[in-house]
């Protein structure tokens, strides 16, 4: 049976991404204080408990999956914003985009009873139609333990390049088994799945993912955390929810007011700041960006 490998959260991020490419997953340990984990466990908790088990075999009938995390908790908005998994999304996803962005915010409960999930790429929220790049890069951030026996996350170490159809045997299957306070970290195109929860206490998993600016997110972020709630986050966590231009002219929108009320063709982070940029498409450093792109083709 394959291993992940397991290296500090504070070591080099140029190591991080080696294995990330090789193996499509690692862990990198003990990234959470323990008051880091108890405080996002005291906000979720009320959220959590008021969520109802899923209805398939997929999404798990003894497992809850609660959303809209940006907007209920402090604790998880500064995960988000975690510097050692932003340095991960600037090596895997930067080249493919202008800005990669948040995709979902989940706590996803494993309850016992609860069967594994059958094993899938993360990816295929965009159907089969992406070829050729990595569009997503995703966390597991343990809030409680991850053992074999409470459904810790089954992982195929090395499998990104597999074809869709491709099903992993038993023996290349591995288990994200990490401390709390650890967090797995894998790409849209490595296969997975929750583990089966044989134990007698529930498993919790912080899934907190990013994508391509330039895709449509698996969580809309302007619903789950609308511009009342938005405009009281920082300018950085604004724009990583998408409260920015995916690139020149790709996001903008021409406030609904009255004839000569207002500017026209404004990025979405005017709904938040009354910031027009001039009132145009993107910025000078996006139309460069796409200036170099046109020359080069």
């Amino acid at each position: 049976m394959p291993e992940l490998v397991h290296l500090p959260a504070d070591g080099p991020a140029e190591e991080m991404a080696a294995v990330l490419e090789r193996d499509g997953a690692l862990i990198l340990d003990d990234a959470l204080s323990p008051q880091a984990v108890a405080d996002m466990v005291a906000e979720l908790s009320p959220y959590v408990a008021a969520t109802p088990a899923g209805r398939d075999g997929f999404t798990g009938v003894k497992t809850t999956r609660t959303g809209a995390l940006v907007a209920r908790s402090p604790a998880v908005r500064q995960a988000l914003c975690d510097p050692r998994i932003a340095a991960l999304c600037e090596h895997l996803l930067k080249p493919n985009c202008e800005r990669w962005q948040v995709h979902l915010t989940q706590l996803i409960r494993i309850m016992p009873g609860q069967a594994a999930q059958p094993i899938h790429r993360d990816r295929w929220a965009w159907g089969a139609h992406l070829k050729g790049i990595e569009p997503q890069l995703n966390t597991i951030w343990a809030l409680t333990d991850f053992t074999a026996e409470n459904g810790a996350t089954q992982v195929v170490p090395g499998s990104t390049a597999w074809p869709d159809d491709r099903k992993a045997e038993p023996h290349e299957i591995t288990q994200a088994v990490m401390k709390a306070g650890s967090v797995l970290v894998y790409t849209g195109s490595v296969f997975h799945g929750g583990g089966a929860n044989r134990s007698e206490t529930d498993r919790w998993g912080l899934n907190l993912t990013y994508a391509l600016g330039w895709l449509r997110q698996e969580e809309n972020q302007y619903l789950a955390c609308p511009p009342e709630i938005a405009r009281t986050l920082s300018p950085q966590l604004q724009d990583l929810l998408g409260y920015a231009l995916g690139g020149y002219a790709l996001g903008y929108y021409s406030p609904p007011l009255g004839a000569g009320e207002g500017p026209e063709l404004v990025p979405p982070s005017f709904a938040l700041r009354g910031d027009a940029e001039g009132a145009r498409f993107g910025s000078t450093q996006d139309l460069a960006a796409i200036g170099a792109q046109i020359r080069g083709s």
